[in-house]
Formats: C-alpha cells, structure tokens, sequence
C-alpha cells in the first residue's frame, strides 16, 4: 500500500470498498478494492481469491456485467471492474457451474431456471440489459428475487415455448414453477425514443436461446454503430468535473492524423472490409 496514494473512495460492495488510488512511482490511476478479514486466521476470502484467479484469466471470463461495473474515464476509456462473482469457462463439457453468478437484474434467463452449464451467451444478455437500459434511462428488468426476476423478463419477451427455445426442457428448474402464457411486447414500444437500429441490435441480444445471441464481433459490426449520430472520437468527449458539472473546453486531440475538423464517418472504417473476420 505504500506504493500507492488513496485519491478517494468509489464505492462499496457485498465484500469490500473499492478506492480511486494513484501509483507514486508510475502515476497510474488504479481502483483497490479493501477486503475485510473477520478472522486473521482464516486467511484471504475465497471470494477475494476468485476475483485474483478471474483477473489472471481474464480471456476466458464470465463477468459480473452491470453499469456499475463498467468504469469509464475522462477520455472515453471503458473498463470492466469487479470480478468477484467472475466464473472461469472451460472446454470441459461435464463442468459444473454455479447459477447464482450475475448480478440479478442483468442474469440470463437459462441462469434463472437454474442452468449448470452454459457459455458466453450469459454475458452478451447481461450486455443487452445493459443496452437496453442505456436506451431506456432505467433498467428493463427490474426483480426483487429471482421469482420476480423470471416474470419480469417473461412479461416483455412473451413465455418461452419448446419451439421458441427447445432447450428450456433440459433446464433443472424449468418445471418446478410455471408461469401464464404471455405474449411477448415489441421492443419498440419498450424503448420507444430508440433509433430502428438500436431496437434491432436489442432484438439480436434478448434471446431465449444463447447460441442465437449476437456475438461481440457481430455486434461491433451492426449497423447501429455506423448510422448518425456515429460514434463520438474521445478528444471530443468534455472532460466532466467534480459535481457533474461539464467544463466549457474539449479535450485536446492527441498527436495523430485524426483531425476533429473533419467529420469522424471519414476516418471511420468500412464496415464491409471487417465482415470477413466476424461470425
């Protein structure tokens, strides 16, 4: 701790506080998280020791997403935080998994039926609430348990079928609660201020099945990101101050042959040159 100087404090979860802190030597900007210890004899949390483990392996992470563990600075840099209900992926099919992973409003709708095995499809839901959310200015599935949880997401996307998701048979919970059939809502009208576009990329997201939800990559290349009001470069990102207020100057552009006299569809590249390394 000494190589570090705490520069405030961030916030606080389930098992520790996180602060803003600055190495002394190198001058990076890092988050530390303090960890309680009931007992010294104890040792470190197996909580603790996930999060280290999920950070040594972060490629083959399942993360905790939600908005507030997406950190994005001044400059426009987003990083993903807190790794604490992290679970590593493995090729090994007869793993086990825990279902209690996720924060709830943002758990896939397998995990909420109790599913032990499943893949990256529960963080590209997690980033389609996220989405939505930004979308919405609220969050769209708000349960106070997972009941509720499961009801709130049934009551927009309509109750799944064996035809709309053959897989929800399979699931351990899947008949130990049943629901009213319910139609699905347009998403449109869920967010009804959102572009075409951006309602699409939301449809490619929240799907019952995960092997239908929209990769990453195929996701980067969605037209949404291509359509106006395009993708703001970070030298024109305000620098936000203290108490939310904006400052009236813009950062300045870094040396390099971006140039913010000019439109930024001109420096952006095609998205058709980038298909090719999609799937």
């Amino acid at each position: 701790m000494e190589e570090y100087s705490i520069l405030g404090r961030i916030g606080e979860g389930a098992h520790g506080i996180v602060f803003k802190a600055k190495h002394i030597e190198t001058g990076e900007t890092v988050a530390l998280k303090k960890v309680a210890l009931r007992r010294l004899e104890d040792g470190i949390p197996n909580q603790a020791l996930r999060e280290i483990k999920a950070l040594q392996e972060i490629e083959d992470n399942q993360h905790d997403l939600k908005p507030a563990n997406l950190l994005i600075s001044s400059s426009g840099h987003l990083k993903i935080a807190d790794f604490g209900l992290a679970r590593l992926f493995t090729e090994q099919e007869d793993r086990l998994y825990s279902h209690q992973v996720a924060t709830r409003w943002y758990r896939a709708p397998e995990l909420l039926y109790g599913a032990r095995k499943y893949d990256e499809g529960v963080d590209l839901w997690a980033v389609g609430c996220i989405f939505g959310e930004l979308l919405n200015l609220s969050p769209l599935f708000p349960g106070e348990n997972d009941i509720e949880q499961l009801c709130c997401v049934l009551r927009v996307l309509g109750t799944p079928t064996e035809d709309s998701w053959p897989e929800i048979v399979e699931l351990p919970d899947y008949n130990k609660i049943t629901f009213k059939e319910n139609p699905a809502i347009p998403l449109e009208q869920i967010v009804p201020d959102s572009s075409p576009q951006a309602v699409d990329l939301l449809y490619n997201f929240l799907v019952y099945p995960s092997y239908r939800r929209c990769s990453a990559r195929q996701a980067l290349l969605h037209p949404f990101f291509f359509s106006s009001p395009i993708p703001a470069h970070h030298s024109e990102l305000p620098i936000p101050e203290r108490g939310g207020r904006l400052p009236h100057q813009r950062l300045q552009a870094p040396p390099s042959d971006f140039s913010v006299d000019l439109p930024l569809h001109c420096s952006m590249v095609d998205p058709a040159l980038l298909r090719g390394h999609a799937s």
